[in-house]
């Protein structure tokens, strides 16, 4: 068992007041998991302070404290480490704790606006299919080789991914692909681990209820390039206005990727369609089953970070012609009379355009596109407008409905979005608060070949209405509508 001592190494701490040489049973940031011989940090959360719960974690049996500010009164007996920041000393003391679980593996991280999701996956099913025990961390679900762990967030707690990684160790994995949003960097739930590499696939209007401009939400997200020590590698988009930007001070090995530029990764469409693409991947021409061209620019991330992490060229493009995506990113069903419905978790403004630009290319020229599209309550107001403007300048119906209002009153969400529409985009638009019922009426309106965008909740498997989830899959309800 580690001592608290043990578990400080690069923590900088500002006081002391106690014996640092306890044993430590375990970290815990939620003070009613604390028992006796527990270390509590105090997080200053979103939700709520930790620091409001010292004396709970006490009376709980916490040996030792972490926090920003010492309470008015120091109990005896126990250890209080004052620290600037805990989020990021929860980070090192959890790396230590559980036996600095990142060193031992080749650890792969995945950040940028879109897309991180299908990279993440479709590397550990690459990989898998290499022959390597894997591990995955991802919004849909985290895996250590075959078996399955449910996600609550698309990253973890700095403690509870740590513990991940050590299982994943102890599990014989060697290599694992994690996906890092722009809050887990900015929180320090990475904060500590050593990356192999780490990969960037573009960066849009996203996150800004959190981050508050866009210039920080880039800050955030090109700190995680900054912090990479010389041995790893670096892997941007060149394509994106700010590929060369996340990548400027990084000192790892920077690559690109490429469809429109000389890169070390480059890529040509040659074929684009519903039975998958048909792609120059530098000097071979390659079948995959993933569809459109920002697919097309995710194989290029995996093919890099293959290469990269030593896999042989013709073997890497061998299995990867072989995958499928993730779910819910452009998940599709064909019902017996051909309408072609699409799933999608498309919740940005970039991502629909993306997906209905994708869309428009694989059309023939007579099939109706009917759009169904929400947006999330307690989440960034600005897209709303944008959102309902991009569905109706690029389909032919659209449909606004519910997608997680959360605590918000759904109507006052897509009084939002209406806010979007001309007089000319709201005559081919309905507004159907209902979900189901929005979706079966895309369904009614769909004939022979037309196709159907469901946006906005891909993998999900809930619906939460006034803080209450309740269980709602959007393929799941248009395959039983169309008959499948």
């Amino acid at each position: 068992m580690a001592t608290l001592q043990d578990i400080l190494y690069k923590v900088h701490l500002q006081s002391v007041n106690g014996n640092t040489a306890l044993e430590v049973k375990d970290i815990q940031i939620d003070s009613r998991k604390v028992s006796e011989g527990s270390v509590f940090v105090a997080i200053r959360g979103v939700q709520a302070d930790g620091h409001l719960f010292i004396d709970k974690a006490i009376e709980l049996g916490a040996t030792a404290i972490v926090c920003e500010s010492f309470p008015a009164q120091l109990k005896e007996g126990i250890t209080y480490l004052q620290v600037s920041n805990t989020q990021e000393a929860v980070a090192y003391m959890a790396h230590q704790f559980y036996g600095e679980p990142s060193k031992k593996l080749k650890l792969l991280g995945v950040t940028g606006t879109n897309g991180k999701t299908t990279i993440a996956t479709v590397l550990f099913n690459l990989f898998t299919g290499l022959g390597y025990t894997c591990g995955l961390v991802s919004t849909v679900e985290n895996k250590i080789g075959k078996d399955i762990i449910p996600a609550t967030h698309t990253t973890p707690d700095a403690v509870s991914l740590n513990a991940l990684l050590h299982r994943m160790v102890e599990s014989g994995c060697t290599h694992v692909f994690m996906e890092c949003s722009s809050h887990a960097i900015h929180q320090h739930r990475i904060t500590g681990l050593q990356f192999a590499g780490a990969l960037f696939s573009n960066i849009t209007h996203d996150h800004l209820d959190y981050h508050k401009t866009f210039d920080e939400y880039i800050r955030v997200k090109k700190s995680f390039f900054d912090n990479l020590t010389s041995d790893a590698f670096a892997i941007s988009n060149l394509d994106d206005k700010r590929g060369t930007v996340m990548l400027q001070n990084t000192p790892a090995k920077k690559y690109y990727y490429s469809l429109k530029s000389l890169a070390e990764f480059k890529g040509k469409i040659l074929d684009n369609a519903l039975t998958g693409l048909v792609m120059r991947v530098n000097d071979t021409e390659v079948h995959f089953r993933l569809i459109g061209e920002f697919n097309a620019y995710n194989l290029l991330a995996i093919y890099g970070a293959a290469i990269c992490l030593g896999e042989p060229n013709e073997e890497v493009l061998r299995v990867l012609s072989m995958l499928n995506g993730a779910e819910g990113r452009f998940d599709y069903v064909i019902s017996t009379n051909k309408v072609i419905a699409i799933v999608d978790y498309a919740h940005t403004p970039d991502a629909l355009e993306n997906v209905l630009a994708t869309i428009k290319k694989l059309r023939k020229g007579h099939e109706q596109v009917i759009t169904v599209v929400g947006c999330g309550g307690d989440r960034d107001k600005t897209k709303r407008p944008i959102m309902a403007q991009v569905s109706a300048d690029m389909s032919d119906k659209v449909i606004l409905t519910s997608d997680n209002p959360r605590s918000e009153d759904p109507l006052d969400i897509l009084k939002d979005m209406e806010a979007g529409l001309t007089s000319a985009t709201k005559r081919k638009t309905m507004v159907i608060p209902d979900r189901k019922e929005a979706i079966a009426t895309a369904v009614s309106l769909a004939g022979k070949e037309d196709i159907i965008l469901i946006a906005g909740k891909g993998h999900e498997k809930y619906q939460e209405i006034k803080g209450v989830r309740q269980h709602f899959d959007d393929k799941e309800i248009v395959k039983e509508l169309l008959g499948l």
